[in-house]
């Protein structure tokens, strides 16, 4: 059963206002559906806002102690406490303390497993869709409990940065686990691309080929006994269907191919903040420095490991196909799970509104390059207008020649492959 147009605009602020700008159209078997404005839209306009089915932090990040609403994955630190860890320096002062949203005051643990929330809102609502069937109880720090040696397995196979995530997949289960109208839940699910080959073009996910084959074993043995419910299993067979072979593979690919990065920054925010004050210029000046020498001072620290990274699924930003040359982009500018998807040029009515899958430096590589990251991450060959217009290049430049030889030219998706290789 196909999701309604009110389904797919359930979960954007404004909807019948989003209706108006943009409209849902199958495309062919290959794209599926895609995103058309119905009007003219201007280079800046916010065409939508929209909150995930469902979000989930990267567990790496959580490791590493970047502090993360278990739910809405907004920074829980606040500026100053996110500058100082960046920095090193635990020392440092921000001016304009006024300018982090930050509210520890607000901040909530659940009373069971300690997980911590932005605001008691935030935990009701984790409790409500998921977390009842989720928590850990008094068995967090338990290595033997089953859902801890599910993300102990998954951190030994995904090294940073990772590029899907298994407890999205438990949070799916979980969450139809607790729903009274498991029905509506799962007909929401399926509206995602959860196919793990493309055919007509002959291409297998890569991380679901042969030599992965005993690292999902191992991740679908450990998924079924900290999640499956024979029960439920009995009242609700499709769902529980994830838990087969190919099941769990169609899941897999689910979270892989849409799965959206969501990146929240409390320091990014006391840093909008700041660019909004209307000083003198001296004043504006030194704040200018100031920020530019902690930048400084975050990277040789850090490096561009800065915000709190995770990902979710997304119900109308899942129906925009990708191009090298996006006319839109999505941002997380409210320090929290909220996408904004924005205008980057004037979009006529009729026309697709298209993002980018890849990252600004992979934008920048060949057409080879780039079609190697797509096909083997979201199982399409791209034909956007940039690529069809370097059809004729030559297929490697200077940055790509070693893509295949020491490492030089791996993409991200080369790196993760080649550590659960490693595992």
């Amino acid at each position: 059963m196909a999701a309604t147009v009110g389904d797919v605009f359930s979960l954007c602020m404004e909807p019948i206002k989003v209706c108006s700008y943009v409209e849902v159209r199958p495309i062919d078997k290959i794209k599926g559906k895609g995103l058309f404005a119905k009007r003219t839209i201007r280079k800046g306009d916010t065409i939508f806002i929209e909150r995930p089915l469902v979000s989930a932090q990267f567990l790496w990040n959580s490791l590493y102690k970047y502090r993360a609403c278990d739910f809405c994955l907004r920074s829980l630190e606040t500026a100053q406490e996110n500058a100082r860890r960046l920095s090193g320096n635990a020392s440092l002062l921000l001016p304009y303390p006024e300018q982090c949203s930050v509210r520890p005051e607000m901040h909530q643990a659940c009373p069971q497993c300690q997980v911590m929330y932005c605001s008691s809102e935030c935990q009701q609502a984790a409790l409500d869709q998921y977390h009842r069937a989720l928590c850990l109880g008094q068995s967090q720090e338990d290595p033997e409990h089953p859902i801890n040696k599910l993300q102990e397995a998954w951190r030994n196979m995904h090294f940073p940065p990772e590029t899907a995530n298994i407890m999205l997949m438990a949070r799916m289960v979980s969450t139809v686990k607790q729903a009274r109208d498991k029905g509506h839940w799962l007909n929401l699910f399926s509206q995602f691309c959860s196919r793990t080959t493309n055919e007509e073009e002959e291409i297998a996910h890569k991380l679901l080929g042969e030599k992965f084959q005993g690292q999902l074993a191992l991740l679908r043995n450990l998924f079924t006994t900290a999640l499956y419910d024979d029960h439920l299993n009995r009242l609700c067979v499709l769902s529980f269907q994830w838990f087969s072979p190919e099941g769990f593979r169609s899941l897999f690919s689910l979270v892989g191919t849409n799965g959206q990065g969501i990146g929240t920054s409390s320091l990014s925010q006391w840093v909008h903040g700041c660019d909004t004050l209307e000083l003198p210029g001296q004043q504006r000046e030194q704040l200018d420095a100031f920020i530019d020498q902690l930048y400084k001072d975050i990277e040789k620290e850090t490096g561009d490991f800065l915000n709190c990274e995770g990902s979710g699924l997304f119900l109308l930003q899942s129906s925009c196909n990708h191009s090298c040359v996006p006319n839109a982009e999505a941002s997380f500018p409210n320090n929290n799970f909220l996408l904004h998807l924005t205008a980057l040029c004037d979009i006529s009515p009729g026309e697709e509104v298209c993002i980018s899958y890849l990252d600004c430096c992979q934008r920048e590589r060949s057409r080879h390059s780039r079609h190697k990251i797509l096909r083997e991450n979201y199982l399409f060959v791209c034909a956007c207008p940039r690529c069809v217009s370097q059809a004729e290049d030559p297929d490697l430049t200077s940055e790509d020649d070693d893509e295949d030889g020491d490492g030089e030219g791996e993409t991200e998706g080369d790196e993760l492959e080649d550590e659960m290789t490693d595992v």
